[in-house]
């Protein structure tokens, strides 16, 4: 994974061209975010030999928000600050449930790649330390948990720029989360690490600016949105 990220970012830096459409220029800005929603319940059937047996599984839904701001500080080159909200919950069949709320604050860098005149690749990096709450429902009893999380996440991207200067954007990223938490039951503790690999895709939208007014695209056959 490491040499993937490697020849990634070694290709996006050697291919370094400028965008004809202005909107990532030197002093420009950019703000937005992306919108996740999932839900996944599924049923589990036995053949006993007299006929089948169905059985509920756990069901699950997720919910996540990334804002970010960012400024260009090179041509096609830009640094910020962006946020991840998750909100994920479980529920068992016998109504047992488990919530869990992540919220994670960091820096992250994005460099842009022109493929024509409206459209870019841009590979994005970024890191993120904040804090997860986990809440699990165990008939009418309750046990919460408060677990510090550092994470990173890279990966490259797809964006479409209009004559407004607004960009609609699909993100493939890898993202790597380690969590610590320290618990004690009958008088014995314990310390707990968990290391979390996973991809996400997602969607999302972006506008660019200048100080005063909204970046220009030289380009007025470009879509408009």
């Amino acid at each position: 994974m490491k040499k993937i990220v490697y020849v990634l970012l070694a290709a996006f830096i050697s291919l370094g061209l400028t965008l004809e459409a202005q909107v990532t220029s030197s002093g420009n800005f950019v703000i937005g975010g992306t919108f996740g929603l999932s839900a996944a319940k599924s049923k589990i059937t036995q053949d006993r030999g007299e006929g089948n047996v169905e059985t509920e599984s756990p069901s699950s839904s997720q919910f996540s928000f990334s804002p970010a701001v960012g400024y260009f500080i090179l041509e096609n080159f830009a640094v910020g600050i962006h946020m991840d909200y998750t909100s994920s919950e479980v529920k068992e069949p016998d109504l047992n449930r488990t919530t869990d709320s992540d919220l994670l604050f960091g820096p992250y860098t994005r460099f842009y790649l022109p493929v024509g005149d409206d459209m870019a690749l841009f590979l994005e990096a970024g890191f993120g330390f904040g804090n997860s709450n986990d809440e699990k429902s165990l008939g009418e009893e309750r046990q919460r948990i408060n677990t510090n999380i550092f994470a990173y996440g890279v990966g490259p991207g797809f964006t479409i720029f209009s004559n407004h200067a607004i960009g609609v954007e699909a993100l493939l990223k890898y993202n790597y989360a380690q969590s610590d938490f320290d618990t004690e039951l009958g008088g014995i503790a314990s310390k707990t690490t968990t290391r979390t690999n996973q991809f996400d895709f997602s969607v999302g939208v972006q506008f660019y600016f200048t100080a005063l007014k909204p970046a220009t695209v030289k380009n007025e056959k470009v879509p408009t949105f």
